[in-house]
């Protein structure tokens, strides 16, 4: 992920800043506890596409 491009992008829920996991190749927002995926290098920044963290699941 291009450093640059992380810190533009947002929760585009919340607009709140989003926490990138590069072992998982995600990007995560705490406010909405939602995991935004990766693939092949581009983010998927749509809602649909997203899965919820479970409330046992450390961010």
């Amino acid at each position: 992920m291009d450093v640059k491009l992380l810190d533009i992008l947002v929760c585009p829920l919340c607009k709140g800043p989003l926490l990138y996991k590069k072992s998982e190749s995600e990007l995560i927002c705490k406010a909405d506890r939602l995991v935004f995926p990766i693939k092949d290098g581009i983010p998927v920044m749509l809602e649909e596409e997203a899965r919820k963290l479970p409330p046992e699941e450390e961010i």
